[in-house]
């Protein structure tokens, strides 16, 4: 039943509830409807032309009318819509995809991939194979996870529950048990008043440390974090960080899982967040850029320190009784192939560091430019913009300023969609953008904090 453009309005948000939203506060301010997409532009039910800033939400890196991605949904939409990959069956397309990120991912020694629908799910197969890992090595002591203040890991139970956000744990508490959280990195905000980057990640190594000596390294199964922290406001580590990190990993024991839904398949410039630090973990988890968002699918990547150990167990302990009816969905499966074999053709993490490493210069002059704007921070197409209160004090914005919203919606009339997490301003527009349009949409922001800063 296709609606016209007076019953969507009406009907929207009467009939869904929204993530992250309060349902009643989404019918008293319905949200925008977004009706068509091209390359990085987006058009609202109203017409109303805009440069998509969000990248659908992390995801859109081929933007959003990619020819190659959608002939492959077509073509396995005649060929196979479905089938299952349950134990005893499979199809082509899962095995051709996971063939394709083993070799993608050999850098990073990756051996095997297990797939999921999302982000989530990426999450909760990494949690559930780093304890399982354990008991199969006959250490099952091994149950804790400790991850990072700020850091966002999905809504499952096991992600909230090394999620470092209250705002995504309360509501849904009590959580997983054993689950501990650490300070992260972060040179803007941190409890040792210490702006040097290198000083300040070797503190929180420390902190990190002593965390697992005091929980006793032997009850700890994996440290989970990602390479760059995106809805936690774009937090960039110190480039010393992720290594101390490896190595205190391989000091105790610990496995170590990259959280890449977001920093993976280029959206920091590098093909995986990961590649930043010259670091391997041993488990990643892969969402959203996979498939350019096309089509729902994450994938859980280990490397054969894992792998190795399920493979040789003999007592029926590494029987893996996780997976989803629509893993590697043949339709999604497609679209990733298609979207993996675009992203290296045309070298799109090259485009996002280039372009990118333009967009971070261009946005870092608004410290400077503006009242409002405390810190301003990312790497490749990942930016944050974080608005104060009170700047010498580096007060962030509270919940109740309608300031960021009112920046938001400045910048949606001049044409550039935007998205806002508490006192952030997030970008994460398609990595097929250009330079000229990254100029547009700084410009844009540009004139919007003018017009906020003037009202």
């Amino acid at each position: 039943m296709s609606q016209s453009r007076e019953e969507l309005t009406t009907n929207n948000a009467r009939h869904m509830w929204h993530p992250m939203a309060h349902p009643q506060a989404m019918m008293d301010s319905p949200p925008d409807i977004i009706a068509k997409g091209k390359d990085c532009i987006i058009w609202d039910v109203d017409g109303h032309k805009m440069l998509d800033g969000v990248g659908g939400l992390w995801s859109s890196n081929l933007g959003h009318s990619n020819q190659g991605v959608r002939d492959a949904v077509i073509a396995q939409m005649d060929e196979l819509p479905f089938y299952n990959t349950f134990r005893g069956t499979t199809h082509v397309r899962a095995i051709e995809l996971s063939t394709q990120l083993v070799e993608l991912m050999k850098p990073e020694g990756v051996t095997a991939v297990m797939f999921s629908n999302g982000g989530s799910d990426a999450v909760e197969g990494a949690l559930k194979i780093a304890r399982q890992y354990w008991k199969v090595r006959g250490q099952g002591d091994r149950t804790k996870f400790v991850s990072l203040r700020q850091g966002y890991h999905g809504v499952h139970f096991g992600g909230m529950s090394v999620n470092g956000n209250s705002n995504f744990r309360r509501a849904y508490e009590p959580l997983l048990p054993g689950c501990f959280h650490v300070d992260t990195p972060w040179t803007y905000h941190n409890p040792f008043g210490e702006d040097n980057p290198e000083k300040l990640a070797e503190l929180c190594v420390n902190m990190l440390e002593r965390e697992f000596v005091f929980q006793g390294p032997d009850t700890i199964a994996a440290f989970i974090a990602e390479p760059v922290q995106g809805a936690g406001g774009v937090i960039v580590p110190p480039a010393n960080y992720w290594p101390l990190v490896r190595a205190l990993c391989d000091k105790y024991g610990i496995l170590l899982i990259a959280d890449e839904v977001v920093t993976g398949f280029g959206r920091t410039g590098q093909m995986f967040g990961t590649r930043l630090w010259g670091v391997n973990a041993d488990i990643w988890c892969l969402a959203k850029g996979i498939s350019s968002g096309y089509i729902p699918l994450g994938a859980t990547a280990m490397t054969a320190k894992v792998t190795d150990v399920f493979n040789a167990d003999k007592t029926g302990m590494a029987a893996v009784t996780h997976g989803y009816t629509y893993s590697a969905h043949p339709v999604a499966a497609a679209a990733a192939l298609a979207t993996i074999d675009q992203l290296v053709a045309q070298d799109i993490p090259g485009n996002a560091a280039r372009v990118g490493a333009h967009l971070q210069a261009r946005l870092r002059t608004f410290v400077d430019k503006f009242k409002v704007v405390g810190d301003v921070r990312g790497v490749g197409l990942m930016a944050g913009i974080e608005m104060v209160s009170d700047k010498a004090k580096r007060t962030p914005m509270t919940r109740s300023s309608d300031v960021p919203a009112r920046v938001a919606k400045a910048a949606y009339r001049r044409g550039l969609m935007v998205r806002i997490s508490g006192p952030n301003l997030i970008l994460s527009p398609p990595l097929i953008i250009t330079r000229e349009e990254v100029d547009f949409m700084v410009d844009v922001l540009e004139a919007s904090f003018t017009e906020v800063e003037s009202t």
